[in-house]
């Protein structure tokens, strides 16, 4: 199987069952991912050099606003895309097979942890993957050390806690926390649309 058809097909959520061509080509995009990042935190880069560093990863441009302080941690780096102006922290893992898509002028705190897989519940298919996407939107800030899981979209202008396990959709403009995450309450001088998430 090809890289790119690979990449589409987790993307589109289809399960990689352990040991299938699918899954080899998965090890190798592993393998390319390690050699980058062990490149960008193995030693000092220059804003412009992480940059550079990271849109290999990535396999295309990320904007000039775009920052990070290493290290960083992925198993894969093809499936993420960043928008302008995007902030991550220190000691972030984006597990992004399923696809990570991240908005405009979104700030990431240290350690945060982006999941896009799952593995299977049954003893016999835990090898088994299955991928499903995270959506990031604009403006949003995530929390030292949360964790956002498969499959969760979350809105434009939210706030993730520090800490939070994010399981389930959020909303746009409010702030979640706790684990599992909850709607605390609204983000001050935003128009929000609170509602528990669901």
């Amino acid at each position: 199987m090809k890289e790119m058809e690979v990449l589409e097909q987790m993307r589109r959520g289809q399960p990689m069952p352990a040991g299938s061509p699918g899954h080899r080509v998965m090890h190798d995009l592993a393998q390319e991912a390690l050699q980058i990042t062990m490149e960008l935190n193995s030693r000092y880069h220059t804003p412009g050099e992480v940059r550079a560093l990271f849109s290999q990863l990535v396999g295309k441009p990320v904007d000039e606003g775009f920052s990070m302080f290493p290290p960083f941690h992925t198993d894969c780096g093809k499936n993420i895309t960043v928008g302008r102006n995007v902030f991550i922290n220190a000691c972030c893992c984006f597990q992004d097979q399923g696809g990570i898509t991240i908005g405009d002028e979104v700030l990431i705190g240290h350690g945060v942890v982006l999941a896009t897989i799952n593995h299977g519940l049954s003893p016999d298919e835990r090898g088994d993957n299955y991928p499903a996407p995270i959506v990031v939107g604009n403006k949003v800030w995530i929390g030292s050390h949360a964790a956002i899981l498969p499959g969760v979209t979350i809105g434009d202008g939210a706030i993730i806690a520090a800490g939070a396990v994010v399981t389930r959709d959020v909303p746009a403009n409010v702030i979640v926390g706790g684990v599992p995450a909850k709607v605390i309450k609204a983000v001050p001088g935003a128009v929000s649309t609170q509602r528990k998430i669901s």
